[in-house]
């Protein structure tokens, strides 16, 4: 085993690159950091000149200066206002020298955050200066106090935007120069400068610089807080496809569209996409997303990647509900590279701007399994297939990797390598809870072995069991999948009478495929109002694909009932509900089983639509004497006097009813402390009778007659 296990949660990007933080902010002097206080000291000769400024037109040093008007400041005010005054040559020398010597550290190698910044976010020199202005503060408490008195006021210690044009040389009165501090410009629509007091007039509006951005002016790498939790790090693309797209981003398509299906690899093709056309990739779950504001998470993912130089991967997002088409206008708006992705089709609505538009296929099985096989590094029982273990498993890359480590700490629990119900704890560990709301889950305890049946029905349902074992390599890498909205999932028909064991057999199928068995909540379902029932459906079986489950309906017909003849508007609503129901059986992508007692009141379309009907006949003789065999569980002590054969051969029980017998008898003999006994078994078969509401005679008990009242 490996002494450490690598995580599959959040990690920190350096330079574009997933590994540790960085280990504190740089040097003074180097490049980048020496670069931002040259500038800062820029500001500081031009604040020092507009002091020098205000206390010649004070006449010298007031210390109530900012605490109240007199009588010669009320003049100037009245006065007419005046240009400002020309730029402080020793500001402009300045400001020469230092951009000076940052192209020199650029033709060097050196990497001036600064500067990559204006790069990133199309910012003009003017826009550079404006965020100085407004960041100095935060950089350096002298600007407060400097701030309060070029405002005349004490209170106000961050650059208004009437002092931050003044200090950047700009007019006041000037509609370009206001524009660059208004929405559209790159400051604002970046998230670079955030402007407060919106309800003052505009040129004593405050100017704040987030934290996140001084951060990383400042040689630091962390993650906003708003998008922490939603970061993703960079998977292994198992499809082909990236090559292609990448040679269009580099062509300029800056907004792509994925479209991908259950286990798709919509966001592992975009991030490798995204390297192969020189970049890094910054995902974002949407699926993680909670009660945040889709919009302020959208807005701090955009700056988030240009600050890092990395192209955005976002999704799905269909996660965002009914406020996507907000969250995208914030995601599309700048020309950096970003690539979404979700299920459904791309909504013109979403954007002005027209996306690239392409299918994120999903892997084929060969490659999910040499994923498997790379993350659990060969840590697996000598002689598991594990192609044949996973091929049932429709994981997304990032799903397998998580399910990986779930199977990885599983064994290790155990003290021995990954196996076969390591593999499948692990792929059940990545279900949404979602359809548990909606149905009931089941973790399926029985296989081929606790399953009795002719070997007839065995055979078909060891086919079924192959259908959807194998599925993805005959519908996707054999070309076999059909058209017409069809998809690719597996639906059956168990019918018989009841306790023949169809519940069962759907949780060996659950059983062998390593999934849960969803056992459909008809009272979940079913509403007199009309259209809710389908709106109940359509949330299960949209659930249902998300998740690595066998849905069952049990009951069926109460919902797959026959259409009839439209006599009152019952009966059209009626038959409106089983017409929906045919066509998203349809075009359902899971496994989904059908039992009922009644298979002739269900409607003849649907048979169409299943992949199998398998009958469930009532057991004979033979068969329920291994029934009776394995109703009583080898834990349970059994007395010498036990003849299940001559059970078997007298009582006409399916194996539902056997099942309730034995335990049963088990209840009887644990009140007593004893192994169970025959009489016990003639007792519960009473009770079962009774239970039944079936005629009996005294003589089927003999020698037991007692128990027959």
């Amino acid at each position: 085993m490996r002494s450490a296990r690598r995580t599959t949660g959040p990690e920190t990007m350096v330079d574009g690159r997933t590994g540790a933080a960085a280990a504190g902010p740089p040097a003074p002097g180097e490049p980048s950091l020496r670069h931002l206080l040259g500038r800062l000291a820029v500001v500081h000769a031009r604040v020092r000149a507009a002091v020098a400024s205000r206390r010649a037109e004070d006449g010298g040093p007031d210390p109530f200066r900012g605490l109240y008007l007199a009588e010669d400041q009320v003049d100037r005010l009245l006065a007419p206002p005046g240009p400002n005054g020309p730029p402080d040559p020793a500001a402009r020398t300045l400001l020469t020298e230092v951009e000076q010597a940052a192209q020199e550290a650029e033709e060097g190698g050196a990497v001036l955050r600064l500067r990559a910044l204006s790069r990133a976010f199309g910012l003009t020199p003017l826009d550079v200066d404006l965020l100085i202005v407004a960041l100095a503060p935060d950089t350096d408490r002298r600007f407060e106090g400097l701030y309060g008195y070029l405002h005349d006021d004490v209170t106000r210690r961050r650059a208004s935007v009437g002092l931050a044009l003044e200090l950047a040389g700009a007019p006041a009165l000037s509609a370009a120069a206001r524009a660059r501090l208004m929405p559209g410009g790159p400051l604002i629509d970046g998230g670079l400068i955030e402007m407060t007091d919106l309800d003052r007039p505009f040129l004593t509006r405050a100017l704040t610089v987030p934290d996140r951005v001084l951060v990383h002016l400042l040689g630091g790498e962390t993650t906003d807080p708003e998008l922490g939790p939603l970061v993703r790090p960079g998977l292994p693309c198992p499809s082909d496809g990236a090559r292609a797209l990448a040679a269009s981003l580099r062509g300029g398509a800056a907004l792509c569209y994925l479209q991908e299906r259950r286990g798709g690899s919509a966001a592992p093709l975009a991030a490798a996409a995204l390297a192969d056309a020189g970049l890094p990739a910054l995902v974002i779950d949407l699926d993680g997303l909670g009660a945040r504001d889709p919009a302020a998470v959208a807005a701090a993912a955009g700056r988030e990647a240009r600050l890092r130089g990395a192209g955005l991967v976002v999704g799905p997002l269909e996660a965002l509900g009914d406020r996507a088409a907000e969250a995208v206008g914030a995601l599309s708006g700048p020309a950096w590279p970003v690539l979404l992705y979700g299920r459904r089709a791309w909504d013109p609505a979403w954007s002005t701007r027209v996306p690239l538009c392409l299918n994120a296929p999903a892997p084929a099985a060969a490659d999910s399994a040499a994923l498997w096989a790379t993350l659990l590094d060969g840590e697996v029982e000598p002689g598991l297939d594990l192609t044949a273990a996973v091929a049932p498993v429709g994981l997304s890359p990032l799903q397998i990797t998580r399910a990986a480590d779930a199977a990885w700490w599983q064994a290790r629990h155990a003290g021995r390598p990954v196996g076969l119900a390591e593999l499948r704890t692990g792929a059940r560990s990545q279900n949404a809870v979602g359809l548990e709301r909606l149905a009931r889950r089941t973790e399926p305890r029985v296989g081929w072995a606790d399953l009795v049946l002719p070997d007839r029905q065995r055979r078909h349902l060891r086919e079924l069991e192959s259908r959807a074992r194998f599925r993805r390599r005959v519908l996707e890498d054999w070309g076999m999948a059909e058209g017409g909205g069809r998809g690719g999932g597996i639906a059956a028909l168990f019918a018989g009478p009841s306790g023949t064991g169809k519940t069962m057999a759907a949780e060996v199928l659950a059983h062998e495929l390593g999934c849960d068995l969803y056992t459909v909540d008809l009272s979940t379902v079913v509403d007199k109002y009309i259209g809710e029932t389908e709106k109940n459906l359509e949330r299960i079986f949209g659930e249902a694909e998300r998740v690595n489950g066998v849905l069952f309906f049990d009951e069926a017909d109460a919902l797959f009932g026959k259409r009839s003849d439209v006599r009152d508007a019952h009966d059209r609503y009626a038959n409106v509900e089983t017409a929906y129901l045919l066509q998203r059986m349809e075009a359902f992508d899971g496994v989904a089983i059908l039992a009922t007692n009644l298979g002739g009141n269900l409607d003849e379309a649907f048979s169409r639509r299943l992949d199998a009907i398998i009958d469930f006949p009532v057991p004979d003789a033979e068969h329920r004497l291994r029934i009776w065999e394995r109703a009583l569980r080898p834990g349970v002590p059994r007395g010498e006097d036990l003849d299940l054969g001559l059970l078997a051969d007298r009582f006409d029980l399916s194996g539902g009813n056997i099942r309730n017998v034995a335990l049963a008898a088990s209840y009887f003999a644990a009140a007593e402390d004893r192994p169970v006994s025959m009489a016990d078994l003639m007792r519960g078969v009473n009770r079962e009778f009774l239970k039944l509401g079936r005629l009996f005679q005294e003589s089927d008990f003999e020698p037991y007659q007692r128990w027959a009242v």
